[in-house]
């Protein structure tokens, strides 16, 4: 990799580093904790790992975190995994979501979007009522601390209610987007053994209606620990029968009471598929994530009470949780719910104008998809009051900056950011005091020692290595559900080096302090930042009889697209036809959801398996990707090596 010079595309103004919180931090945090005031980002980054007790501290105090129990220490233990953060410490992560309600109560704390495109707000104070009128039900249902309360519903209004209720009263909140189908769903809710379920009878997406009481109706019978099924009927449709009506639990006029829970008490549950085995449920807790997303978003993303905050996601999916953060820095968030591309291309860009968000966040995908369709977007929107545009999911390519920088305004900070649901947060990416280079993401966050390293642990500069972070975060998971003695927790993250987070990804960190991500390094699919584990693909598609064994593959594009083709070993005397394409498409999409249908499917001899019967996954992902075989793979640990020749002749075709 080049480690020459380029000129950045973006250099903040002064009078933006001047006014970004960023700047105010580090010159209070200077006064009152020997933060450096010279050296900008890099010293205070320096700082920020080399004193992590006092960096936490101070992010406390800055954003004037209310504990109503003190804590002992900031790190009563610093080893991954297992580091305990402010231990003694009480607090709860709804109430400081809502404090804006006390001195803007007439504002929109929520702006929801439908495929109208036309905003509606909800106050602060309206927002505060719901939330305070849902949680007195929650405790009437008997919902006590530590209770899981899920969510099958899109990214409306009532999703945002239900989990500020939930952590309102102590309870843990998961949720999933209600295109998952019944089977995605049970896999992950049955896990934790939810209460109660909030569950709409459907959802519009694409100018369609579509019906999902059938599937509620499977989810209600497969959940025996369900005491309570609360209905939104986002289509209009009548209760079923023994369900609670959304309306009756938001109608009162109450104060809500927030249960003050330890900093480490679980707030929600996040999944992240591996290559095996279940989605791991990932706990995160209500104190590590409130500092973490203060710091974050306050420091790194800038917002305040001025800024509109547009994030499009779904709430199956990490950014969600973390666009509904941004009500911590009293910010008005932006819910949208539809189609990414619907009724055009431009369809982000016209909420971003008309909703006055001032950061907007979207995928890598739906950048290079706006460049290739030719949309205008400062010509078509007024996109004036955008001061950043985010994109995650996947790296930023070259050609996407280009197209922000362009067709945006040359002025625009682009803020190219990379994290995983495992934190929560970003491990690099938004600096607003930085400048901005081609391809490469700002920085590592504060208090994050994010390092690139080789094989044997040995920290690499301008070269490519694995992704660690060597000190505790504290929205790293306090556990995985049901794994009782941690070892899989242990295996996900700190088996290859011990005590030392390693995330999956290959980057860079450039001589600058930037950083690059060149996609997994591990078999994970990661399709628009939606992680998703090929077990659940194998077991839908081998239910179907003429499939013998199948393995798939995603590749990350040098253009930021994504290449997931599903290779399928058939049964003797079973043909890869039309009719069978399409059942093979239409039994994912049903069991798993629209995102995990392949991109291609194609007919292979075979599918090559370690000497242990492992599928080798990684190998045949490095040989698509035009590594030599010899390097792809260790051919003596392979059961047919023979096989290896026919993805290899593939790979040599594409290229």
């Amino acid at each position: 990799m080049s480690t020459s010079n380029p000129s950045p595309l973006w250099q903040p103004t002064e009078e933006r580093i001047a006014q970004a919180q960023i700047t105010k931090f580090q010159t209070w945090a200077a006064e009152r904790h020997g933060a450096p005031a010279e050296g900008g980002y890099a010293a205070l980054h320096r700082w920020s790992v080399d004193e992590l007790d006092t960096f936490w501290k101070a992010v406390t105090e800055w954003f004037d975190v209310r504990f109503s129990t003190p804590y002992a220490r900031v790190l009563g233990d610093r080893s991954m995994p297992g580091a305990e953060w402010f231990p003694g410490a009480t607090l709860n992560y709804a109430e400081h979501a809502l404090r804006a309600a006390g001195t803007r109560s007439d504002e929109p704390a929520l702006l929801y979007v439908d495929e109208t495109h036309e905003p509606t707000p909800i106050s602060w104070s309206e927002l505060r009522r719901q939330v305070g009128s849902l949680a007195a039900e929650l405790r009437v249902l008997g919902v006590r601390p530590g209770d899981r309360v899920c969510g099958y519903v899109p990214n409306v209004p009532q999703a945002v209610i239900a989990l500020l209720a939930t952590a309102a009263v102590g309870g843990v909140w998961t949720s999933c987007a209600p295109d998952f189908g019944a089977r995605s769903v049970l896999d992950r809710f049955q896990q934790v053994e939810p209460v109660v379920l909030f569950t709409v009878d459907g959802y519009r997406y694409g100018g369609k209606e579509h019906d999902r009481r059938d599937t509620v109706a499977e989810l209600r019978r497969e959940l025996p620990t369900l005491r309570a099924v609360v209905h939104i009927p986002l289509l209009g449709t009548e209760s079923p029968q023994g369900a609670l009506e959304w309306s009756a639990l938001t109608s009162a006029d109450v104060e809500p009471v927030f249960e003050q829970v330890p900093f480490d008490h679980p707030l929600w549950v996040l999944y992240s598929s591996g290559t095996t085995g279940l989605p791991k449920a990932i706990v995160q807790s209500q104190g590590g994530i409130l500092v973490e997303h203060l710091k974050q978003l306050g420091l790194h993303c800038d917002l305040g009470p001025e800024d509109r905050f547009f994030w499009y996601t779904s709430t199956g999916w990490m950014m969600w949780n973390f666009l509904v953060s941004g009500l911590l820095t009293g910010t008005t968030i932006v819910l949208y719910d539809g189609s990414p591309g619907y009724p055009d291309t431009g369809a982000q860009w016209r909420i971003a104008e008309r909703t006055g968000a001032t950061l907007f966040g979207t995928s890598a995908a739906y950048v290079m998809a706006c460049r290739k369709a030719g949309v205008r977007a400062s010509h078509d929107f007024d996109l004036s009051r955008v001061q950043c545009v985010a994109t995650t999911g996947s790296p930023l390519p070259p050609d996407g900056f280009r197209y922000l920088h362009d067709e945006v305004r040359d002025d625009l900070w682009i803020a190219s950011v990379s994290g995983g649901t495992d934190v929560c947060s970003c491990f690099a990416g938004a600096v607003p005091t930085l400048p901005v280079y081609i391809g490469e993401l700002q920085a590592a966050g504060l208090g994050t020692d994010l390092q690139s390293w080789d094989p044997s642990g040995k920290p690499l500069t301008d070269e490519v290595g694995e992704l660690v972070v060597t000190n505790p975060m504290p929205s790293m998971p306090i556990r995985f559900w049901n794994d009782p003695d941690g070892s899989r927790y242990h295996d996900s993250y700190f088996d290859t080096y011990p005590g030392v987070w390693r995330h999956g990804d290959w980057i860079t960190v450039t001589s600058r302090g930037s950083v690059l991500i060149h996609g997994r390094s591990d078999s994970t699919l990661n399709r628009q930042g939606v992680r998703m584990g090929s077990a659940d693909i194998y077991e839908a598609v081998e239910r179907l009889p003429e499939i013998k064994e199948s393995l798939v593959i995603g590749i990350e594009q040098p253009d930021g697209g994504y290449w997931m083709p599903l290779f399928v070993h058939l049964a003797p005397g079973a043909a890869l036809d039309e009719a069978l394409l399409t059942r093979i498409k239409q039994t994912i999409r049903e069991q798993l959801s629209p995102r995990h249908v392949p991109d291609e499917v194609i007919e292979v001899p075979g599918v090559p398996h370690t000497l242990t019967g492992k599928r080798i996954e990684v190998p045949i992902k490095r040989l698509l990707q035009g590594t030599s075989l010899e390097k792809a793979v260790n051919l003596g640990s392979v059961d047919n090596v023979e096989l290896l020749r026919f993805y290899e002749d593939l790979a040599q075709k594409r290229a």
